[in-house]
């Protein structure tokens, strides 16, 4: 008996890292991340903020290059934002795509109406090059 209970020990020990899923890999893919960082004015109200929020999540509606939106609020707790509190994240297929987008009228108008209210915005545009 004494045997048996290390061999069996043994045994799930195999069979639970069999079942073990092995460590995610980036994706592979060629889409273009438009990563857009905004620090509002201290006087732009939640209220504003929200209408802000709105007509970029309405973008992708009004164009058709846009294949993925995202957005949030930082969260971090490292205190390295600068200030920038909200960030988005556009997906696109290729660079292509994503310089139709940026003089796109719905873009132009939508500059607009956040102009006002940014102290800051950061912009950065990649494609994905991990291996």
């Amino acid at each position: 008996m004494k045997q048996i209970l290390p061999l069996l020990a043994v045994a799930f020990l195999l069979s639970v890292s069999t079942f073990a899923k092995p460590p995610r890999k980036p994706m592979k893919t060629a889409v273009v991340q438009h990563i857009v960082l905004f620090k509002f004015k201290p006087e732009t109200t939640p209220e504003k903020v929200k209408e802000i929020v709105a007509a970029f999540e309405a973008l992708p509606s009004k164009i058709k290059e846009i294949k993925g939106f995202q957005w949030g609020t930082n969260h971090s707790p490292e205190n390295l934002n600068k200030g920038l509190t909200h960030a988005f994240i556009l997906t696109f297929d290729n660079e292509k795509d994503r310089d139709a987008y940026l003089p796109h009228p719905a873009h132009k108008e939508f500059g607009k109406v956040v102009g006002p209210w940014l102290a800051e915005v950061t912009v950065v545009d990649f494609t994905n090059q991990a291996k």
